[in-house]
């Protein structure tokens, strides 16, 4: 189904308007009666003819103001998507040059140096490995931002039991968790059902623990859990850690946005993770918000059954 405009919205709104009040002032004779009269006069012929006659003149000058005004919508909307594509070239450009760097460094100086002993190329080898686990993960993130920006009518949704997603992921952070004294209670129920992609929803609960992890602050708690409703799911997940400066909120969930830049390349973390868990949930019909409540808290939503375009 063709989608409608913005200009055409406003079209064919004023059109009603005006043929609705049109026709009012036609039929009735006047605003008392509240009986309709036949046109027997002439002069409500000429009335109807005139009538007419302005419809159709309005009618072309809101279909011409209407496709000028969708295209000014779709001229800006380009400018701004190029604009976006320019900056996220740019942050994907960045953040690709340092472990590409780091790499080139330590593999020349092995090449130009063939003297050196085994355990400082091991330690070479050990850091371009690092850098290139580093640059697997951001290819794999921008790929599932991709994915889900560019296709997402071709992501697969099937029956998915959350509460299991998130016990699997309870298991897998359970040592970097514990290196930290971080305790993480889950209180889902046992069967939390949704008809969903399970790759994407894994990313969510992961990105979301994982950025506690790293970021909360040691022996702190994290907490998830789940309201029912209608035709949707309320998570809450939050920790009782050291929070987010209040004006970094309204840019958490951006591409590439770091609150500590240094320290989040030190963590491994690729400044996708809060971009993918946004867009991950959009794509399951919900919504997501995050601010400070004794630590940094998420709430969000997502739908039981996803609707089909």
């Amino acid at each position: 189904m063709k989608k409608i405009t913005e200009g055409r919205k406003m079209f064919i709104i004023v059109m009603a308007i005006f043929l609705v009040y049109a026709a009012v002032f036609i039929i009735f004779d006047d605003y008392e009666r509240n009986i309709l009269s036949p046109l027997n006069d002439v002069s409500d012929w000429h009335l109807l003819i005139f009538a007419v006659v302005v419809i159709t003149g309005m009618g072309f000058l809101l279909h011409h103001y209407s496709r000028r005004m969708d295209a000014r919508i779709s001229r800006e909307q380009a400018e701004k998507q190029n604009e976006m594509r320019r900056q996220l070239t740019q942050n994907i450009s960045h953040e690709l040059k340092t472990p590409v760097a780091s790499i080139m460094g330590y593999t020349e100086t092995m090449i130009e140096n063939p003297s050196l002993d085994e355990k400082t190329k091991l330690q070479f080898i050990n850091r371009c490995h690092a850098q290139a686990q580093r640059l697997t993960l951001l290819l794999q993130d921008l790929s599932t931002l991709n994915r889900m920006d560019y296709a997402p009518d071709l992501i697969e949704m099937s029956t998915v039991n959350i509460a299991n997603i998130v016990n699997e992921i309870s298991q897998e952070t359970t040592f970097a968790a514990k290196q930290k004294q971080i305790s993480f209670e889950n209180h889902l129920a046992n069967e939390v059902i949704v008809e969903g992609n399970a790759p994407l929803l894994y990313s969510i609960f992961r990105n979301l623990i994982d950025n506690a992890i790293n970021y909360a602050g040691e022996r702190t708690t994290i907490t998830l859990f789940a309201v029912e409703h209608s035709d949707e799911w309320l998570f809450t997940f939050f920790d009782n850690g050291l929070g987010i400066s209040p004006e970094h909120l309204p840019r958490l969930f951006e591409r590439f946005y770091r609150i500590d830049k240094g320290r989040s390349r030190t963590m491994g973390g690729t400044g996708l993770g809060l971009a993918i868990v946004k867009n991950a949930v959009m794509i399951h019909g919900g919504t997501i918000s995050a601010r400070n409540e004794h630590g940094l808290r998420f709430e969000f939503t997502i739908k039981k059954k996803q609707q089909r375009n």
